[in-house]
């Protein structure tokens, strides 16, 4: 049908101008909806995957963290076209978003102790205290870290229990982490006699140092801690590497008494003297 045609029809009554217009109107609307819909999903998925080679690129973010955001942004991206594109179609939105509002409320309320595990879950993996394969010990709880979730945190026992902790347990409990840094102290302490001379109990104490897996920096050192009932109470104080000090620990304690025994120093035992009174006099 020509424009001719057309203008003869809304000439003679046959099309009424009004109609017309709505006509446009609607078509106008449709397509800047489509057309919302389409950038919206590609920005959506544009604003995902910039922000996952973002998070990809900090050591400090958790790599589990990662596509959980990326996702987060993804969706909320679309919720918010979708919006915006029944606004296009002439939908009231104000009574949309007020039923998500509500909607998002009441599942807010009823999944109040999961979501509090997720925040929890997202702190834990953003802030770091502890990773996969560190020594922890929270709420009473020690083992290694197997696993951290969005919901729980699966560790296991060094008797090989496996427990699954709720984040928001662990968040909200003091966390000792045991293999946080590098470097540990390690301590061994003996008592020895009354009669030993220092120098042979530090020379003796010394000798064990000599392990290339006990750093020099800082030294080993030997002290006097104090002055038992029975014994005084020496320590030999060294560094060494986390991954090192259980068996180290175990090496040295073996090798202690024969070290001891070596310069002649006696490990004494516990001595208490009695005195015992005979018709009021003491013997």
């Amino acid at each position: 049908m020509s424009a001719m045609d057309i203008s003869d029809l809304i000439t003679g009554g046959f099309i009424s101008p009004d109609i017309i217009t709505a006509g446009l109107s609607g078509l106008v609307s449709f397509t800047s909806g489509v057309l919302t819909l389409a950038i919206g999903l590609f920005t959506a998925g544009r604003v995902s995957r910039l922000i996952r080679q973002s998070l990809e690129k900090i050591d400090r973010i958790d790599r589990t963290l990662v596509p959980v955001v990326a996702s987060i942004a993804r969706y909320a991206l679309i919720l918010l076209t979708l919006v915006v594109m029944l606004g296009q179609f002439g939908v009231q939105t104000t009574s949309i978003i007020a039923v998500l509002g509500a909607a998002g409320l009441a599942i807010g309320l009823a999944l109040q102790g999961t979501l509090s595990n997720v925040a929890a879950g997202v702190m834990l993996l953003i802030l770091r205290p502890f990773e996969t394969g560190h020594w922890i010990e929270t709420n009473g709880i020690s083992g290694t870290v197997k696993e951290i979730g969005l919901f729980t945190t699966h560790i296991d026992t060094f008797d090989n229990i496996y427990i699954s902790v709720p984040n928001s347990t662990i968040w909200s409990a003091t966390i000792i982490n045991y293999a946080k840094h590098q470097k540990r102290r390690l301590d061994l302490e003996i008592g020895v006699g009354y009669d030993s001379d220092f120098d042979v109990v530090e020379k003796a104490m010394m000798s064990l140092t000599d392990d290339p897996r006990i750093h020099q920096d800082p030294a080993p050192v030997f002290h006097v801690v104090s002055y038992g009932d029975s014994a005084i109470n020496v320590r030999l104080r060294l560094y060494v590497d986390y991954a090192d000090m259980f068996q180290l620990h175990w090496d040295l304690n073996r090798r202690l008494k024969p070290a001891l025994d070596a310069h002649h120093l006696e490990i004494p035992f516990p001595q208490r003297v009695v005195q015992v009174a005979n018709n009021g006099a003491l013997e």
